[in-house]
């Protein structure tokens, strides 16, 4: 079974890729988008989940997004025409660091998918070519809420605790107009999301090709998450305004 469809089957119920609430997505998007005419780009946008809530919430409002996968951007699709909001989406299959565009967006989105551009700093650089002038950026990203094991650093890769991740941005060039630290909760909801929607899905399908890599997948997740990064990780979004 391929990684996309591990976690395609993982996100289905949760289908913001990141752990944030109904809630908090709202709530983000309402301080990314204060006049709801935005032109919004969403870098890594996955299957259009916050391009499609931010659409359905605005009528006025024009998005694209950019991914390399096709199933992604075919679901996108799929989605925006059951919403009715088709012709105000458009969609770019192609390396979301390679993507260029004739004209500037108001809004640019990068949550949960840093790692496309090498890191968070890198992920400010390739927004910032985009944004238009007044406009806002909405990243976010992991943090650690206190020191790693070096096994954390291993599968996880590079952080800095939060006020050093703020400091980092903030000397990047950016001002901070809002943000929010995923709760407990919405942590651990992710989580538990991520590995019992895979869960069930094997068990459900215990005739399939994938299912025991599906479940072996489930499995291994859960371990890593409970002995290794459960107490050590954190994730921040930030809505950020070019200083």
């Amino acid at each position: 079974m391929k990684r996309e469809m591990i976690s395609r089957l993982a996100h289905a119920d949760h289908p913001i890729a990141a752990p944030l609430d109904d809630t908090s997505v709202r709530a983000l998007l309402d301080h990314g988008i204060p006049r709801g005419d935005e032109r919004v780009l969403d870098l890594g946008c996955g299957g259009g989940e916050w391009l499609l809530r931010a659409l359905a919430a605005h009528p006025r409002l024009r998005a694209e997004g950019v991914d390399i996968s096709e199933a992604s951007l075919t679901r996108a699709h799929e989605a925006a025409a059951e919403l009715g909001v088709q012709d105000r989406l458009a969609l770019h299959r192609q390396d979301a660091a390679d993507f260029a565009s004739p004209h500037s967006f108001d809004l640019v989105l990068c949550v949960g998918s840093t790692h496309a551009f090498g890191g968070l700093l890198p992920t400010l650089a390739a927004a910032r070519k985009h944004l238009a002038p007044g406009g806002r950026v909405l990243v976010g990203d992991g943090f650690w809420e206190r020191e790693p094991s070096q096994e954390a650093v291993d599968m996880l890769g590079e952080f800095d605790d939060l006020a050093t991740t703020v400091d980092r941005v903030i000397a990047d060039g950016w001002t901070p107009v809002q943000g929010h630290v995923s709760t407990r909760q919405e942590l651990d909801a992710y989580e538990w999301a991520w590995t019992g929607s895979l869960s069930a899905w094997a068990l459900d399908h215990p005739d399939d090709p994938g299912s025991a890599q599906a479940l072996a997948a489930a499995t291994t997740h859960r371990s890593e998450w409970l002995r290794v990064y459960r107490d050590t990780l954190g994730f921040v979004c930030l809505v950020l305004r070019a200083s």
